[in-house]
This record gives structure tokens, C-alpha cells and sequence, in this order.
């Protein structure tokens, strides 16, 4: 049966992660792999998380399984984060929220119950969108179309090409839409922008699917959830995935969660119940420790202004390394060329640069990200910037 299967290449960006583990150049910059590091290269266990660790080992009596819905109070907790106090009493019923295995486990469950309900829909994606969006959505049976997004000239949303394209698309269709920090671009839709995209879905009927991976990471937890709100608001139906991989640092715990907005009055129960039966057939039960470390946090109001206090020094400091990133490459006389990397947001942004000039500099100057010129701001410093900064410019 599996005679006929051959080695796999590895992946594009986790095979970068070994090839810098191997280098032995001591000025060697991993900008690859999508994880926040400090100063000294480390991703660090939140503070807060590592308290709310403390209780948990202290008061957990048991290793038993959870529901499927997932930890108690973790998705009212999440749901009150991303949607605000007032929103979200006015979903109501309306609303459905299961915890998932990570953003990916509520990507693939979305797909999965999208597959379930109309099995021929149709989901557009950014260009470019994450590598691992059109292979989750594939793996669930699901057909994708693309709408353009990204200006590589000015480092920026196209709206007019992005409302152009989504006018091709059809009533029922999902759109895919990153709610903060694009990946892998790190470009953002305007406020004024979303509201023109909103009306574009309703006036086509077509249902927006919101992946919200770097909550916190962009201006703030309420600004960056402004897009989800407004959506939510306006729609009839509406999905978003959601981890808590990037402002939790629970990346190995896997913790995420899904919702759907739907218009019947027992949405909740309706949707919930299939939302539990696809989890029970995928994975049966989902992870509780990552998903009890962030009920801990949110639900406590030390721990959550500490979690807060420290989301907001990790975003400061992404933001610091943004802008000397770009004033470097005007020191290296780039010009204006990566000016568009300091108006961005969250960890990455995608540089225009060849895939034989990303070859280059990883060859000669032991700088590793992927070919498409997507750097994780969050794996520069201070002092690794001018070295990081002379070598793209050496190549241009």
C-alpha cells in the first residue's frame, strides 16, 4: 500500500529552522519560522500565563477529558476579547463558539462545516495569502479562487483591485480575510476600508470568513478587533478562527477557537451541536491545559492587566524594530524601497526581492527566510539590524 511513496522535500519554512541550527556563522539571523523572540533571541513564557501555570498546578485534580465544546468558559472569555461586552450579548443566540486546536484546528473545522453545509462553495483568499490557508481548505474538500490584495510598488492593500476582483465572485462564496496583521505581508485594510468590503459581501451575498491569528500585535486587543466587529455587526453570517498561539505564547499548547454567526435564533445550539459532531469525527476532544491557561488569565483581572502590560511591550517592541529596519535600508541607500516595512503590522512583512537574491543573501550572509521574501520582524534586534539591512541591500 505505501511501497509507491516517496520522501517528501521539507517544508518551506520549517526546513529553513535546520539549516540554521547547522550554520555555524556567528552573525547568522533566522528571520523565518512566525514566533516572537525578545532581544535575546528566546520566546519567553508570559508572565502572566506562567502565574496562572502556578494555580492550575496547584488546584487541577484531574487529567479527565473535556467536552468537545472545549474548556469551560474559555470561548465566552475569548468571545467577549474579540467581539466587546455589548456585541457580544447582542449575537446572543446567534453566535456559536467551540474550542479548537490551535488557529489551524479552527480553520480546518470551519472548512470541514462549510464542506458539510454546501459542499460546492467556493473560497477566495487573498494574493498572497498563508502557506498553509489553500492546503487546509483543499484537505476539507473545498475548492479557492484568488482576489487581489497585495501592491508590491507601494508595500500596501490594493482596495480598488481587491473590490475589482471580489466583484467575480458569487452569492454564497466565502471570503477569506485576515482580521489584523496580513501574513505574510503585514499590510492591513483601512478602517474606512472594511466598511467598503463589508458592503460589498452584503450587496453580493457572499459570507466572510475571518482568520484572526495576532490579536494585540497591531495597535491594541479593542483596535485590531475593530475589523471582526464591524463585520459581525453587519453580516448576517459570519465565521472567525482565532489562536491564541502569538499573544498567549501558547504556541505548543495548541489553543484556538472557532465562531460562527448564523441568522437563526438557535444558532447556538444548531450549529454548536454540528460544530461538536465534525470535532468529535476529526480529533475527538480538544487540548485543555493551553485552553485553561488563557480562561485562567482572561478571567482574572490581575493576571489579565499583567497579560495585557506584556502583549503591549511585545507589540512596542516589533513596532521599534520596524521602523529601524527601515530607516537602516535608507541609511544603505535603498530610498524609499522598504519604507513600507515601518507602516505595517504585526510580525512579518513580505520584501520585494527575487528568489535568487533571497538564495544569495542566505548563502553569503547566513540570513535565513523563505524565497518569497517574507521576513519575521520579530527575529531582528537592534544590533543584528544594520548587518540584516547591508545584506538585502547588497543584492539589489
Amino acid at each position: 500500500m505505501f511501497s509507491h511513496l516517496d520522501k517528501l522535500p521539507a517544508d518551506p519554512i520549517l526546513g529553513l529552522s535546520a539549516l540554521f541550527k547547522a550554520d555555524t556563522n556567528p552573525e547568522k539571523v533566522d528571520l523565518g519560522v512566525g514566533v516572537y523572540k525578545t532581544a535575546e533571541g528566546k520566546t519567553p513564557i508570559l508572565g502572566a500565563v506562567q502565574q496562572a501555570y502556578g494555580r492550575l498546578c496547584a488546584d487541577e485534580g484531574s487529567k479527565v477529558y473535556i467536552a468537545p465544546s472545549g474548556w469551560p468558559g474559555f470561548t465566552d472569555a475569548v468571545a467577549k476579547l474579540v467581539f466587546g461586552d455589548d456585541l457580544r450579548a447582542n449575537l446572543g443566540d446567534h453566535l456559536a463558539g467551540i474550542q479548537t486546536p490551535g488557529g489551524c484546528g479552527a480553520l480546518r473545522l470551519a472548512f470541514e462545516l462549510i464542506a458539510y453545509a454546501k459542499p460546492e462553495t467556493t473560497v477566495w483568499v487573498s494574493t498572497p495569502t498563508w502557506a498553509n490557508h489553500v492546503p487546509t481548505l483543499a484537505a476539507a474538500g473545498l475548492k479557492h479562487k484568488q482576489y487581489a490584495y497585495y501592491d508590491q510598488a507601494t508595500a500596501s492593500v490594493d482596495v480598488e483591485a481587491m473590490l475589482a476582483s471580489l466583484g467575480d465572485a458569487q452569492a454564497g462564496d466565502v471570503v477569506l480575510l485576515h482580521a489584523c496583521c496580513h501574513n505574510p505581508t503585514g499590510a492591513d485594510l483601512a478602517v474606512a476600508d472594511w466598511k467598503r468590503v463589508s458592503d460589498l459581501l452584503l450587496e453580493k451575498g457572499l459570507i466572510p470568513f475571518l482568520d484572526m491569528a495576532y490579536q494585540g500585535f497591531a495597535a491594541g486587543l479593542d483596535d485590531d478587533a475593530e475589523s471582526v466587529r464591524h463585520i459581525f455587526s453587519a453580516q448576517p453570517e459570519a465565521l472567525l478562527s482565532y489562536s491564541c498561539s502569538k499573544n498567549f505564547g501558547l504556541y505548543r499548547e495548541r489553543t484556538g477557537a472557532l465562531f460562527v454567526k448564523g441568522t437563526r435564533a438557535d444558532t447556538k445550539d444548531a450549529l454548536g451541536t454540528n460544530l461538536a459532531r465534525l470535532a468529535r469525527e476529526n480529533y475527538s476532544m480538544p487540548p485543555a491545559h493551553g485552553a485553561a491557561l488563557a480562561t485562567t488569565v482572561l478571567e482574572d483581572s490581575d493576571l489579565k492587566a499583567s497579560w495585557i502590560m506584556e502583549l503591549s511591550s511585545m507589540r512596542d517592541r516589533v513596532n521599534g524594530l520596524r521602523r529601524g529596519l527601515a530607516d537602516a535600508f535608507v541609511r544603505e541607500g535603498c530610498g524609499e524601497r522598504f519604507s513600507g516595512v515601518a507602516r505595517q503590522t504585526g510580525m512579518f512583512s513580505l520584501l520585494n526581492l527575487t528568489a535568487e537574491q533571497v538564495a544569495v543573501i542566505q548563502k553569503d550572509k547566513s540570513i535565513y527566510f523563505p524565497s518569497n521574501g517574507r521576513i519575521n520582524v520579530a527575529g531582528l534586534t537592534d544590533e543584528n539590524i544594520p548587518y540584516v539591512a547591508r545584506a538585502i541591500a547588497g543584492v539589489l
